[in-house]
């Protein structure tokens, strides 16, 4: 199973990015009841999960991106989003997406680099 992940760019400190996370070869019967995250990993940094969805589309966040990241799926189209407002410099990293119950092989993520 791949996980893809898009949407990333340049932007600048206090803009906005939209980013996709698509499982194309997962079938909806496997996709809509799983737990989805997405993850970051900042240069010389650890792997961090910074949002989370359950299956009835529950969300939790990171305290760091609270209140600036919107986490969303669309099971029927196997997706989730992570709606990305406010970015700071400090959110610059390569974002993924996985289950965070029992991941997925991890794929090359989406570069974000925010800009001050």
């Amino acid at each position: 199973v791949q996980l893809q992940a898009s949407g990333g760019g340049l932007v600048q400190a206090g803009g906005s990015l939209r980013l996709s996370c698509h499982a194309p070869r997962m079938i909806f019967s496997v996709f809509a009841p799983k737990h989805m995250a997405w993850y970051r990993q900042a240069p010389g940094k650890q792997r961090e999960a910074v949002a989370t969805i359950t299956p009835n589309k529950s969300t939790t966040y990171v305290d760091s991106v609270r209140g600036r990241f919107t986490i969303s799926r669309d099971n029927s189209n196997k997706k989730v989003f992570l709606q990305m407002n406010s970015l700071r410099p400090e959110d610059t990293a390569v974002y993924y997406c996985n289950d965070p119950s029992s991941p997925y092989p991890w794929g090359q993520g989406t570069l974000v680099t925010v800009s001050s």
